[in-house]
């Protein structure tokens, strides 16, 4: 048992930080198309990319449910 949640707990740690670099590579994105945006603006647009993703992947799940219902 102790292995199956030790399998667990890295596939947790690993997703965490395959976000973790998602989040770094956008920051390094938007730097790059915002070259004079100061720290405080990077982290706004990053935060409104997150919430504009996160609006597209609930559309997208409205959207699926809708073509799977009869």
């Amino acid at each position: 048992m102790s292995s199956d949640i030790d399998l667990k707990a890295e596939g947790i740690r690993l997703a965490l930080e395959l976000s973790d670099a998602a989040e770094q590579i956008m920051r390094q994105n938007l730097r790059r198309r915002n070259p004079a945006a100061t720290s405080d603006e990077i982290e706004q647009l990053l935060d409104d990319w997150f919430c504009k993703r996160d609006q597209q992947i609930e559309g997208d799940w409205v959207r699926r449910r809708a073509l799977d219902s009869p």
